[in-house]
């Protein structure tokens, strides 16, 4: 039997799996304004919203790429790019039992009912430009928690308002240009709006599948946690692998009331034909907390930087995040944090693992404004490298305005020891084993933030990687 020596080869049919998409609806290829008309036809916008997706296709065009401070994303052609595809499935269901089989097999396979019927308050899946089922449970509800696809709150008079004032207004569309692009072509996406004083103890959940080859999935998630409220959100992506460019340029929209908490974890696992290009921010008002933990685990390339404004006095943000990078990824992520008030914290505790001629870049960014005085900021990353063509880069910058700050970064970068891999080896294990199990180890220490199952399937992939790593 041969023996598996390069990424390429490994078997990852969990995610590589697709069906025939050729009975949905797709528009055509590139990004002209009667495209996006087009798709604000099929979501059937309120007349704002229109007018939004086409000023933000006008900023698109202004708006130059990004100049090579970043991976190379030469090979992005938006012209090429389908950006709406809507699946075999007529409507959003909130009955499992009724979503189309082919689309049920696929979030079966990837255990999203499973996950749902044990653990989670409720359950969002989107499949290709569409939300195909939305379910949040009854006790929940009855607690005035909205759980529900953005589209058809954005519609509903209780939220039309709401969402009109919050939408994109963290990550407007002058942003950067695929903030912009996002604006023109978003679909799907959740809405979570958390009541005052409601603590949910158990988590809700998204999950974004892109199945379509050549296209692009521009989800947009608005959470709204109002004052002395608690929400666990979780988010997980996947897509199979084409010999095309997939493109995901997803948008995040927090907002952290006083005395609240929010936990965001999410992991992303796409195939390594797809630009991740994402844009994730939160906004913490006075002694609230928002919670980053972040999985990165798939893409050809990504730019990645979630975002905290701590707005609020005592204001806090943690980040976890850890990185995997094999053979032709060049994953660059980070995070950035700004202190705009008295007395706010952030601590920033990040892994990232690169193999196979792999590059992995973590940058992130603290800003200390001078109406932040008192605030205290600390930076941990650490960076492995399983051989000797990979490439790891740590690139911080720090903008501090006031004296009265405590500010921190510390950073390590090395290589798996031989002396440590020989020793597992002559206790019976093999070479793969032996390194597959550092790497868990270096990776354990931010994985164990990750929700349960995020947690086994980030050591599962880990596993997978390490096959073929040696020689």
């Amino acid at each position: 039997m041969k023996e598996k020596t390069v990424v390429s080869d490994i078997d990852r049919n969990m995610y590589d799996f697709r069906f025939d998409d050729s009975d949905a609806y797709k528009v055509s290829e590139g990004l002209t304004p009667d495209i996006v008309l087009q798709i604000s036809k099929e979501k059937n916008d309120p007349e704002w919203m229109r007018d939004f997706r086409l000023d933000s296709l006008k900023k698109f065009n202004e708006i130059p790429f990004p100049d090579n401070w970043g991976p190379s994303i030469e090979g992005l052609h938006m012209e090429n790019i389908i950006t709406y595809v809507r699946p075999n499935a007529n409507r959003m269901e909130d009955s499992w039992d009724s979503v189309p089989e082919d689309i049920k097999d696929t979030f079966e396979k990837l255990g999203i009912p499973e996950a749902e019927r044990k653990s989670l308050a409720g359950v969002g899946a989107q499949y290709d430009s569409e939300l195909v089922y939305h379910n949040v449970k009854d006790e929940v509800a009855a607690l005035g928690v909205v759980y529900t696809d953005l589209e058809s709150a954005m519609k509903d008079p209780k939220y039309e308002k709401m969402i009109k004032d919050h939408f994109m207004k963290l990550v407007p569309n002058t942003d950067h240009k695929f903030a912009a692009l996002h604006g023109a072509v978003w679909s799907g996406g959740s809405f979570v709006y958390v009541p005052k004083g409601v603590k949910l103890d158990i988590p809700l959940q998204s999950y974004f599948r892109l199945n379509a080859k050549g296209a692009g999935q521009f989800e947009h998630t608005l959470i709204i946690v109002d004052d002395d409220a608690y929400l666990h959100f979780i988010e997980g992506c996947s897509a199979p692998k084409y010999n095309v460019a997939n493109l995901h340029a997803g948008c995040v929209e927090l907002y952290v009331g006083k005395n609240s908490t929010l936990r965001y974890s999410t992991i992303e696992n796409w195939s390594k034909n797809m630009y991740n290009l994402n844009t994730k921010r939160a906004k913490v008002e006075e002694n609230g907390k928002i919670e980053w933990v972040s999985g990165s685990f798939g893409s050809h390339v990504s730019y990645l930087y979630p975002m905290s404004v701590l707005a609020g006095a005592n204001s806090r943000s943690e980040f976890s995040g850890v990185t995997f990078a094999g053979g032709g990824q060049n994953l660059d992520t980070g995070c950035k944090v700004v202190h705009n008030a008295p007395n706010t914290s952030s601590v920033v505790n990040t892994r990232s693992i690169s193999k196979d001629g792999g590059i992995s870049t973590f940058r992130s960014a603290v800003v200390i404004t001078k109406n932040a005085k008192g605030s205290k900021s600390s930076t941990s990353c650490q960076s492995l490298m399983v051989d000797d063509i990979s490439r790891s880069d740590t690139i911080p910058a720090m903008d501090i305005r006031t004296g009265d700050a405590d500010v921190g970064h510390e950073a390590k970068i090395g290589r798996i020891s031989d002396d440590v891999v020989f020793y597992l080896m002559s206790r019976g294990m093999s070479e793969e084993d032996a390194r597959a199990l550092i790497v868990r180890g270096f990776a354990d220490n931010v994985g164990k933030e990750l929700p349960l199952e995020y947690a086994v399937e980030m050591n599962n992939l880990i596993g997978l990687e390490m096959k073929g790593a040696i020689g």
